[in-house]
């Protein structure tokens, strides 16, 4: 047995500060973790890792939690930073006895994968690799084409999840670089930590809307038999960018930002589904499924989290989404390759095609291509009256 004294030298806990993974589940977990290794004499040391800052320390001038986010990035901007940690120039021997082993496969631990492709290689050297790239020329071009789904992302957010990149160091690393671009992604960085302080300080937000005076107010729909959500989750609705944005996420685990809203909005807002269902099949699929985030934006575009607004402020048309922030096709296109031969002025809404259209393009609806399942006019007039009622 390793005596608990050398431990508490050696513990430089891997468990992270109460406030650098804010989940319910991994706040219970760090705290029996924690209380276990008390037991045992040994004195676990938490420290701060998993975000830009110690998100539990802006508040607001009454001295309470931020729930709105333009204060609290101008909260953030003045909150003072941790050193980014370096490389270690070598690493310890292990203890005498004890083996480095393998990594277990999926198949060995009895698991497998739903994702078919995933959007990056795993691990710490392609994730430095990947940002290095990305600070190098991309992200001066970000603020311009961050909007666009065919490219313009870093796609560095599963490496953020799983701890492969340091946010602190990418923060550090951008605001080296400079220009609009590196700002307008740091600003990304912000989002995350402000998700990140609201799950902490609202921990049942995980489950219940932030906003109260929706919680048990706001009518979801029933979807008897599941086929309005088995549309949505298989690419189906025959909304041709939501389709394109639910194929990319079930092929790679990943999905475009801006589709992520379009989505979840349709979901919410044209099926009237309750944002629970999306928030699980994302958090089912994403491979930057952190809870905080998954959980605020979800209900962010549910109107029914942080930042409030109107809740017509955040119902999208996915015709007009996709006529704005992919005007060429070329991620439809992709994504949904029956529409591949449909001309660019009825891509957005390939149901308005003449039979003759249909046939020259290679395409016909219903058949080759769903129609719609809803009328988004119809639907966002009855999301309408749904809020108004409930708020």
């Amino acid at each position: 047995m390793v005596d608990g004294s050398d431990c508490v030298r050696c513990w430089n806990s891997y468990l992270g500060a109460d406030r650098s993974d804010v989940s319910p589940y991994a706040r219970g977990r760090d705290r029996r973790v924690t209380e276990a290794l008390g037991e045992a004499g040994v004195e676990a040391r938490p420290s701060t890792g998993g975000y830009c800052i110690d998100v539990g320390r802006p508040r607001t001038r009454g001295g309470t939690p931020f729930r709105v986010f333009s204060p609290f990035a101008r909260a953030w901007s003045d909150t003072a930073r941790r050193e980014v940690g370096r490389a270690p120039r070598r690493l310890p021997a292990l203890p005498s006895g004890v083996r480095r082993g393998r990594v277990p496969s999926l198949d060995a631990l009895g698991l497998s994968s739903d994702v078919r492709a995933p959007v990056c290689p795993p691990g710490e050297d392609a994730a430095r690799e990947a940002l290095t790239r990305f600070l190098a020329g991309p992200v001066d071009d970000y603020a311009r084409r961050n909007d666009e789904p065919a490219g313009g992302t870093s796609v560095l957010s599963p490496y953020l999840r799983w701890g492969c990149l340091s946010a602190r160091e990418c923060e550090e690393r951008a605001r080296t670089r400079g220009g609009r671009g590196a700002q307008a992604w740091v600003r990304q960085l912000c989002w995350r930590d402000f998700y990140a302080h609201l799950l902490l300080h609202h921990p049942e937000s995980a489950v219940h809307e932030l906003q109260e005076r929706y919680r048990g107010a706001l009518e979801w729909a029933p979807d008897r038999g599941g086929r309005h959500l088995a549309a949505w989750q298989e690419g189906r609705t025959g909304f041709p960018l939501v389709d394109a944005g639910m194929r990319q996420l079930r092929e790679t685990g990943w999905m475009h930002n801006r589709v992520r809203l379009v989505v979840a909005s349709f979901l919410t807002k044209d099926l009237h589904l309750d944002w629970r269902a999306g928030e699980a099949w994302f958090a089912r699929l994403l491979l930057d499924g952190e809870p905080a985030q998954n959980t605020g934006n979800w209900q962010w575009i549910a109107s029914v989290g942080a930042d409030p607004a109107p809740a017509f402020r955040r119902m999208y048309n996915p015709a007009r989404h996709q006529e704005r922030f992919d005007p060429g096709g070329a991620y439809v296109r992709r994504w949904v390759p029956e529409l591949r031969g449909v001309p660019p002025e009825r891509l957005s809404e390939p149901w308005t095609m003449r039979a003759e259209e249909q046939a020259a393009a290679g395409c016909v609806i219903g058949r080759d291509y769903p129609e719609p399942i809803v009328d988004h006019a119809v639907e966002r007039r009855r999301a309408l009256k749904r809020y108004r009622a409930a708020g």
